[in-house]
C-alpha cells in the first residue's frame, strides 16, 4: 500500500465483527448520513476549506449516527470504544510519520535541499515533458523504496515546487506524482500492501506481482500517454524565461549539488529496508546539520538572531522542525513556495485521521462493515459479478472505514472462498484487491492515505483527483479485463 510500510498490529489479524441483529439498510444509514452531511458541508458552506476542521466534526457526527444504530442493535458503548481505540492505535505509525514528514520538510527547506532540487529541476524539466517525467521519477523511487508515502514526502514535494514555478497547476503535478508513486508502491515487493494482498487471498508474492502487471502496465502506459498529451497542450505563464527565478533562488540560498547527499542517503536507508520513521528522522537531523553548515544566514533568520551561536543554530533548526518557517526571495511566487509548516503543519491532517478512525471503528464495532461486504458478495452470481463486487467492496471500505488496510483485509477475507468456489486462482483476488483497494484510498479526503498525501503535498484531494489518472483508472482496467475474460487465471489443483 500505502506505503508507510508500517503497521503497529498485523493487518491480516484484523477482526471483522459480525452482528446478526443488523440488516443491510441499518448498516447503510451511517453511510448515507455521512455522505449527506459531507456534501452539504463541502458544497454549500466551506468549499475547499472544509478540511480545516468542519469535515473532521462531520466524521464524528457520522460516528454518532452509527453509534445510535449500534445501540438499537444491542451493541454496547464499551464495545464501540474498544474498537475505536484499536483503530486509533493502528494509526500510531502513520501519525508519527506525518509529524516526521513535517519536520523533514522544514529542515529540507532551510538547508537548501528543496530549493536546490527546484533550481536544477527548472533547468532540466520543461513543461512539455514535466508531468510524464514526474510519473516516471516517482515510479522508479517508489519501486525502489516500496513506499508511496516516502516518495511524495521527498521528491514529490520538490516536484510540486518545480511545477509551480513552471506555471503548471499543483493539482496536475500532484496527480502525476501520485500516479507514479502508487504504481511503484503497488509493484514493489517491499510494499506492505503488495505483501498483504496475496496473504489475504492465499497466493504467493511474486506470482501476485507478475499477475498484477497484466492490468498495471497498460494502466500506467495510458496514464503516461495522457500526461504527454496534457504536456503538449497546457499553457504556461512565461515559462521559457526562468532566469529571474533562478537568480532569486541563487541569491537566497547557497545552491550546490552536494546538498543532494541528504535525500540520497534517506532513499538508501529505505532501500536497505530501514523503517521509514527512522529514515525520515535521520534525514531530518542530517538536514538540520547541513543547514547550519550550508545556510547559516537562513538559520539565523529563522531563529530571529543576529549571529550564529550554538543557541541560535539550535533554535533555528528547532523552529524549522516544529513550527512555520519561511525564506524570502526577490520572487513573490517563490516566497509562497519556500515556506513550511513543520510538525505543527501536520496537526490538521492528524486530526482528520483520528476522526476518520473513530467513524471506521464504530462502523466495524456495530457489524456494519461486515454486513455491507456480505451484501455485495450476494450480488456476485457470475465471474464478472464477483470481480465487480470485490471492487465495490474495496471502494466502500475505503470510503467508510477510512483505512487502506481494511479495504484489503475485509474483502480479502469475505471473497476468498467465493473465488475458490468459482475455480479462480488466488491471484485474481489479490490483483483486484490492489487494483481497487490500494490505489483508490488516496482519492478519499478522509481516508488516511488521502489525508496524508493532501497534507504532505499541500494540494487538496479535489484538486488532484482528476489528474491522479492511474489511481482512478486502475479499477476500470481490472473490470475491463474481467468483462472480456482477459488473462483470468484458473485454479490449478495440486
Amino acid at each position: 500500500m500505502e506505503s508507510q510500510n508500517i503497521s503497529p498490529r498485523e493487518p491480516q489479524d484484523e477482526n471483522i465483527i459480525e452482528n446478526k441483529e443488523l440488516n443491510i439498510w441499518e448498516a447503510l444509514i451511517p453511510i448515507f448520513a455521512l455522505i449527506g452531511m459531507l456534501f452539504y458541508n463541502v458544497f454549500f458552506v466551506y468549499g475547499d476549506d472544509a478540511l480545516s476542521g468542519s469535515n473532521q466534526f462531520i466524521l464524528l457526527m457520522g460516528a454518532a449516527v452509527a453509534a445510535v444504530v449500534g445501540f438499537r442493535n444491542k451493541v454496547s458503548y464499551k464495545q464501540m470504544i474498544e474498537e475505536v481505540a484499536e483503530n486509533v492505535k493502528s494509526t500510531t505509525g502513520a501519525i508519527l510519520i506525518l509529524l516526521m514528514v513535517g519536520a523533514l520538510a522544514g529542515t529540507w527547506l532551510i538547508s537548501g535541499i528543496i530549493p536546490s532540487m527546484i533550481y536544477y529541476g527548472l533547468q532540466i524539466l520543461n513543461p512539455t515533458i514535466f508531468l510524464a517525467a514526474s510519473v516516471v521519477i516517482c515510479a522508479i523511487i517508489s519501486v525502489a523504496t516500496g513506499s508511496s508515502w516516502t516518495t511524495s514526502a521527498t521528491v514529490g514535494i520538490a516536484l510540486i515546487g518545480i511545477g509551480n514555478t513552471l506555471g503548471i497547476s499543483a493539482g496536475m503535478t500532484a496527480g502525476a506524482v501520485l500516479s507514479g508513486a502508487y504504481f511503484g508502491d503497488k509493484m514493489s515487493p517491499l510494499s506492505d500492501t503488495t505483501n498483504l494482498a496475496p496473504t489475504m487471498a492465499g497466493g504467493e508474492l511474486f506470482e501476485h506481482i507478475k499477475y498484477m502487471a497484466i492490468t498495471t502496465i497498460p494502466t500506467i502506459l495510458v496514464t503516461l500517454l495522457i500526461f504527454i498529451i496534457i504536456g503538449f497542450s497546457i499553457e504556461t505563464k512565461g515559462t521559457p524565461d526562468i532566469s529571474d527565478k533562478l537568480t532569486a533562488i541563487d541569491a537566497a540560498f547557497n545552491i550546490s549539488p552536494w546538498l543532494f547527499i541528504v535525500p540520497v542517503f534517506v532513499i538508501f536507508l529505505i532501500v536497505k529496508k530501514t523503517e521509514p520513521l527512522i529514515a525520515l528522522l535521520a534525514g531530518t537531523l542530517l538536514a538540520g546539520i547541513t543547514a547550519i553548515i550550508a545556510q547559516p544566514e537562513i538559520v539565523m533568520n529563522v531563529a530571529g538572531a543576529e549571529s550564529l551561536t550554538i543557541n541560535s543554530a539550535y533554535k533555528g533548526v528547532m523552529n524549522a522542525i516544529t513550527v512555520d518557517s519561511a525564506v524570502e526571495t526577490t520572487s513573490a511566487e517563490l516566497n509562497d513556495l519556500f515556506s513550511a509548516g513543520g510538525m505543527s503543519g501536520m496537526l490538521g491532517t492528524i486530526w482528520l485521521i483520528i476522526c476518520a478512525m473513530v467513524f471506521g471503528g464504530i462502523m466495524d464495532a456495530i457489524g456494519a462493515l461486515s454486513r455491507i461486504s456480505k451484501a455485495l458478495l450476494n450480488l456476485a452470481s457470475t465471474v464478472f459479478g464477483l470481480f465487480a463486487s470485490t471492487v465495490a467492496s474495496c471502494l466502500a471500505l475505503n470510503i467508510t472505514a477510512s483505512d487502506q488496510y481494511l479495504a484489503i483485509v475485509v474483502p480479502g477475507k469475505m471473497f476468498k472462498k467465493a473465488y475458490e468456489d468459482k475455480g479462480l486462482a488466488p491471484e485474481n483476488l489479490s490483483r483486484t484487491l490492489e487494483d481497487s483497494g490500494t490505489v483508490t484510498s488516496v482519492l478519499i479526503p478522509w481516508n488516511t492515505c488521502g489525508a496524508y498525501q493532501s497534507g504532505v503535498l499541500g494540494v487538496g484531494v479535489s484538486e488532484y483527483f482528476f489528474y491522479a489518472i492511474f489511481n482512478w483508472l486502475s479499477p476500470f482496467t481490472t473490470l475491463l479485463f474481467a468483462a472480456f475474460n482477459i488473462k483470468i487465471k484458473q485454479l490449478v489443483k495440486k
